[in-house]
């Protein structure tokens, strides 16, 4: 999952089975119950409304949302989780970055090492492969406006750039900005289809044949695990090149 070719995973797992809808579901709770966990206001917690924005944006229902909210105070009280970032290598040398939440730090490393290490990947330390990446926020709406009301719009409210495609616009912020651009344009009653922050790739690879099929099983099987909230890498998945 990277760049604006994230929106495209994003629009897949929208169309997949309730199960799949689940599991995402399941992730963004958690994100927001640690969010909320100490301060469950997000009037005055920009981290909490950050994700808030990301679950509506994934079609998560409000119920759902106050559910996870109110498990900070409650089932997560006695409980510690911790957001770790791994990095490493996929099959052909693709770089890849993991982020989990997790209360249990040796049971992460060692289901990420294993799934790696089966699909012809291997952990690396710290900074072996984030260089490759830049954080961004990015915050993806429809065509509803002009390309030159949202490009005002956005610019106004501190956005690096937008980027427009088929049907959709893409902005992009610097991290530190991505809480105030997404209250701006919530203010002017805009609604989005992605809303958080990411990591994309300076550069693309492309694999082929046994390597890209071991890179996909190897992407299958941390988004199936519990800790990982997001995988990102540099491989051009065919799925994403035939979308573009």
């Amino acid at each position: 999952m990277s760049g604006h070719s994230k929106w495209h995973n994003i629009q897949a797992k929208k169309g997949k089975a309730d199960a799949a809808r689940g599991k995402l579901f399941t992730k963004i709770g958690r994100e927001l119950a640690v969010a909320a966990k100490g301060n469950p206001n997000p009037a005055t917690n920009s981290k909490l409304a950050d994700i808030i924005a990301k679950a509506k944006a994934a079609n998560m229902p409000n119920d759902n949302i106050d559910r996870c909210i109110k498990k900070a105070a409650g089932e997560l009280g006695d409980k510690e989780y911790k957001e770790l970032t791994y990095e490493g290598y996929g099959a052909g040398g693709a770089a890849v970055i993991i982020t989990t939440l997790t209360d249990n730090n040796n049971r992460t490393a060692s289901d990420i090492r294993a799934i790696m290490s089966k699909c012809g990947g291997s952990l690396g330390t710290s900074g072996s492969v984030s260089y490759m990446f830049d954080t961004k926020g990015i915050i993806v709406i429809e065509k509803t406006l002009s390309e030159d009301e949202i490009m005002d719009m956005a610019l106004e409210a501190g956005a690096d750039d937008v980027i427009t495609q088929e049907d959709i616009f893409v902005i992009y912020t610097t991290p530190a900005a991505f809480s105030e651009v997404r209250k701006f344009l919530e203010g002017k009653g805009l609604e989005f289809l992605q809303a958080e922050i990411t990591m994309i790739p300076q550069n693309k690879i492309t694999l082929e044949g046994e390597k890209l099929e071991l890179f996909k099983k190897m992407l299958e099987r941390l988004e199936e695990n519990d800790d990982v909230q997001d995988v990102y890498h540099n491989v051009e998945l065919p799925e994403e090149a035939d979308e573009e």
